[in-house]
C-alpha cells in the first residue's frame, strides 16, 4: 500500500517562528525535506510566500535553490505573492481598545506628511488551501507546515474524506485546533540540530 504524501509550506510562519529554538536559528530546506522522508517519500511539495514585487536577488537566488533537484537542492515548487500594503498609522489597543495614532519619528511641522505604511503576507493562506482540495485525489497524507487556524475548514474536511494529516511545525505559534486534528506533530525544535544550517 502505497502513501503519497503532499507537503505545503508557509514560508512566513516557518521564518517567524524558528526563533523558538534559538534568536539567530536557522535550518535547511533540503535537510528538513530529507528528514521528512525517512519515514516515505515526499510525493510533491510547495513552498508559499509573499515578496517584494520585484525579489531581490538573494531571494531570486534562494529560490532558483529551492526548485533544485537533489541532492543540490531540496526540490520544492515556488508559489510567491505580492506583498500587500496597508496603512499603519493607527492601531487600537488590544488591552483597553484605545485608538493609537502612530507617527513618524522623523515627522516635523516643515515637512510632508510622512505616511506609515505596513508590508503584510496575503495569498498564502488561500493557496495553501486550494493546492489541498485541488490535488486531494493524488495524496494519502497532507503534511503541512503552517499554525495558522484559518486552515480549519480545509483540514477537517480533508480529514473527513479520510486525507491524515501531520504538522511540521516549531512549538511556538501552532493552533490548538490544528494540532488536535493532526494524525502526527513532527515538532522541529525536537530535531533541530538535525536539519541546522551550516
Amino acid at each position: 500500500m502505497t502513501n503519497r504524501r503532499l507537503w505545503l509550506i508557509d514560508a512566513g510562519y516557518l521564518f517567524n517562528s524558528r526563533h523558538s529554538v534559538t534568536a539567530n536559528y536557522q535550518f535547511s530546506y533540503l535537510k528538513l525535506r530529507n528528514k521528512l522522508e525517512h519515514d516515505g517519500p515526499i510525493w510533491r511539495a510547495y513552498y508559499l510566500n509573499s515578496t517584494n514585487n520585484p525579489p531581490s536577488e538573494a531571494q531570486d537566488n534562494f529560490h532558483n535553490w529551492l526548485r533544485s533537484a537533489p541532492p543540490n537542492g531540496p526540490k520544492i515548487i515556488t508559489k510567491l505573492y505580492e506583498l500587500k500594503t496597508q496603512r499603519a498609522d493607527k492601531a487600537y489597543c488590544e488591552i483597553c481598545g484605545t485608538k493609537v495614532n502612530l507617527s513618524c519619528p522623523n515627522q516635523s511641522e516643515t515637512t510632508p506628511l510622512h505616511k506609515i505604511n505596513n508590508e503584510i503576507q496575503k495569498g498564502v493562506d488561500v493557496g495553501i488551501a486550494t493546492l489541498s482540495l485541488i490535488h486531494k485525489e493524488n495524496y494519502d497524507t497532507l503534511i503541512l507546515s503552517s499554525g495558522d487556524s484559518d486552515l480549519l475548514d480545509a483540514i477537517e474536511f480533508l480529514s473527513e474524506i479520510g486525507k491524515k494529516v501531520e504538522l511540521v511545525v516549531f512549538k511556538t505559534a501552532v493552533s490548538t485546533e490544528l494540532q488536535s486534528r493532526a494524525d502526527r506533530v513532527y515538532w522541529i525544535d525536537d530535531f533541530s540540530n538535525e536539519i541546522a544550517a551550516n
